[in-house]
C-alpha cells in the first residue's frame, strides 16, 4: 500500500472510536482497529505531532430513512480509555458526519501549520470518508490507514477503501504510517 511521504506537519485524526461506536457490531473486530489507533496516536505524540480525538454526540437535522431520532445514552461519546487521551490532544465533538462540518477542525489544523491528515477510525463509508472528502477539498494531503478503520457493512468498508479513497489521498496500513514516523 503506497504511502509516498509524510509531510512535516502531519496531524492524525481518530474518528469516532468512543464507547457508543465501539459497541456496535462492525466488519472487522472494534478492539483490532483500537489497537492501530491507539499505536498510531502514541507515535504521532512521540514525534510531538497533533492528534486530534474525534467523537460524535449527535446527528444532522433533517429526515432519512436510515436515522432515526438521535438521544445516546450517558457515557455513548466518551472516547475509549485505549487511546490514552492526552492534554496535548485536540478534542472536537460533531454533530455532522464529517470531523470538519460544523466544527473548528480547519482552523485548528491551519494554526498548527497542518498540512496532511492521517484518518482512522469508524466508520470507513461514513465518518471518515465525509472527512477525507472535505479534507481533500480543503487541501490537505489525505492518508487513509485501511487497516486502522472498519466499518458496520463489509462492502460499505471495500468501497470507501477501493473505489472513494484512491481519488482523495493515499491508502496504506498502520506498519508503513509507523516507519514513516520511525524514519523522521
Amino acid at each position: 500500500m503506497p504511502l509516498s511521504q509524510l509531510d512535516p506537519r502531519t496531524a492524525l485524526i481518530v474518528i469516532d472510536l468512543q464507547a457508543g461506536v465501539v459497541a456496535m457490531p462492525t466488519a472487522r473486530p472494534a478492539a483490532d482497529i483500537v489497537a492501530h489507533a491507539s499505536a498510531l496516536a502514541q507515535a504521532f505524540r512521540a514525534q510531538a505531532l497533533p492528534v486530534v480525538l474525534v467523537n460524535v454526540t449527535g446527528i444532522a437535522p433533517g429526515r432519512a430513512d436510515a436515522s432515526p431520532p438521535f438521544a445516546p445514552p450517558p457515557g455513548w461519546s466518551d472516547l475509549v480509555p485505549e487511546l490514552d487521551a492526552q492534554p496535548s490532544d485536540h478534542r472536537v465533538s460533531k454533530q455532522r458526519w464529517g470531523a470538519f462540518t460544523g466544527t473548528d477542525l480547519h482552523a485548528l489544523l491551519q494554526a498548527a501549520g497542518v498540512t496532511q491528515v492521517v484518518l482512522c477510525g469508524i466508520s470507513t463509508s461514513i465518518g471518515i470518508e465525509s472527512t477525507a472528502r472535505h479534507a481533500h477539498e480543503l487541501g490537505y494531503n489525505v492518508v487513509l490507514v485501511e487497516d486502522a478503520m472498519t466499518d458496520r457493512i463489509a462492502q460499505a468498508h471495500a468501497n470507501s477503501v477501493q473505489v472513494i479513497f484512491p481519488r482523495v489521498g493515499e491508502v496504506t496500513d498502520t506498519a508503513s504510517v509507523l516507519q514513516a514516523l520511525q524514519a523522521r
